[in-house]
């Protein structure tokens, strides 16, 4: 639904740093045809901020380069409605440019546009879809609690999971939150409700443009975020909100198209094709190093283990929802792979471009597969995903195949935000934590 510029007061110029933070500049209604006309401005820097919205120490994006202005442009989506402010308000997606027209490196939404650009050169299409968990949460004592029922006025006291109850007590808050995501054009398929108390799951459609599903993915957090606050409520995909119950996740959905519109993991029975095996091979391999990337912040890792409903060893396997990369049962054409590593807490650009391109990595190098495990991976013997934030860095910083799916800017500027993120928050306590990453992420 495409708002019509002359009936709004403002609009909301918008794009997303490396943390997934929305970073934005309001203008009025009147500007509309210099936004499209890609005329916005805003210093590269604004896309290299920590968590807290602070400048990277010694970034050559600030003072040795001058902090030079870069320039905003529309992405494909156009003009959106807020449905969270009202009719007067218009939120249009940005991208960064450099004053020559070039893109910016980054940018974490050119990140993912160059390795749709490797696939689009093969003629490859990437079928993609997100499950995003997320827990509604009532913070308003400074505590974390599950919010009260609209209906019973209890509060969760449990896993409530697969619960009719839970979806009817909270329908006005769905009801809203998925007439936003058809005013937003995002495709919100099922919701469930989910382990953890007031946690619920919202999965979104599959789309052939990996751009288009990042970009919902994103939205959908900035809008589930602000709906729940107008019912009262946060909601929060922060990876892991309770210390005792279940992390959020965000699980990637992955499959390829060709020139003719088969998929290449469908040889027409439950294995799948050497190709399915090639590219689960390339994000097994790159899986240590990426997983900064799935599991960008200090509480990430507090999800990250064994018996917890998320992945620690590095495996696959047909139908196990204890490994890290899951191959679905189905019927053969919508043959895929499931990506579990990720937290709610990742930036959906980074983590599209990384697992696509590790995907695209192995299927290039004909990487080996190993045997595809069976029963309780965390009973198993297997490599290791990193369990601490500092691990992951290191494992990142020092991998040389990162190059092949990031640009050396973008690589540079993670590191150096993660670094300042590390030291700002070793002494901080866990709450403090926690609050931090309430709503931001």
């Amino acid at each position: 639904m495409t708002p019509d510029p002359t009936l709004l007061r403002n609009i909301r110029v918008t794009v997303a740093d490396l943390n997934g933070q929305a970073r934005a500049k309001r203008m009025p209604a009147s500007a509309y045809d210099k936004l499209i006309a890609g005329q916005a401005k805003m210093p590269l820097s604004a896309l290299n901020l920590d968590i807290w919205g602070n400048d990277i120490a010694g970034s050559p994006l600030l003072f040795e380069s001058g902090d030079a202005d870069g320039f905003l442009r529309p992405t494909e989506r156009g003009l959106l409605p807020m449905p969270w402010i009202g009719p007067d308000a218009g939120l249009l997606p940005m991208w960064m440019y450099h004053a020559d027209g070039q893109p910016f490196a980054g940018d974490p939404r050119h990140a993912l546009a160059m390795i749709k650009g490797r696939l689009d050169a093969k003629g490859w299409r990437a079928v993609t879809a997100t499950e995003l968990e997320f827990y509604l949460i009532d913070n308003s004592d400074g505590t974390f609690q599950p919010p009260r029922s609209p209906i019973s006025g209890q509060r969760s006291a449990g896993a409530d999971t697969l619960s009719m109850r839970m979806l009817d007590d909270f329908n006005a808050f769905f009801d809203a939150l998925y007439a936003g995501c058809e005013a937003m054009g995002i495709a919100a398929d099922t919701a469930t409700s989910e382990a953890g108390p007031g946690q619920f799951e919202i999965n979104l459609a599959h789309s052939d443009d990996p751009l288009r599903m990042a970009d919902d993915t994103w939205l959908f957090k900035l809008l589930t975020q602000r709906i729940a606050r107008a019912h009262g409520m946060a909601a929060s995909f922060m990876a892991k909100p309770y210390p005792e119950a279940s992390g959020n996740g965000l699980h990637l959905h992955v499959s390829i198209l060709d020139r003719d519109g088969k998929n290449i993991f469908d040889d027409g029975g439950p294995q799948g094709t050497p190709a399915l095996r090639h590219a689960i091979a390339g994000v097994l391999q790159l899986m240590p190093a990426a997983t900064l990337i799935c599991a960008p912040h200090a509480n990430s890792y507090d999800r990250l283990v064994p018996h917890a409903h998320a992945p620690t060893g590095i495996c696959w396997a047909y139908e196990n929802r204890t490994a890290s990369v899951r191959v679905p049962v189905g019927p053969p054409k919508s043959r895929r792979f499931e990506h579990r590593v990720a937290g709610g807490d990742a930036n959906p650009y980074l983590l599209l471009a990384a697992t696509l391109g590790a995907a695209l990595h192995g299927v290039e190098e004909h990487s080996t597969l190993p045997a595809p495990i069976t029963g309780d991976a965390y009973a198993l013997e297997l490599p290791q995903i990193p369990d601490t934030w500092p691990a992951a860095l290191a494992t990142f910083a020092n991998e040389p195949l990162m190059s092949r799916l990031f640009d050396p800017m973008l690589i540079d500027n993670l590191i150096r935000t993660k670094r300042q993120e590390i030291l700002g928050i070793e002494t901080l306590s866990e709450q403090t934590v926690r609050d931090l990453y309430l709503e931001v992420v």
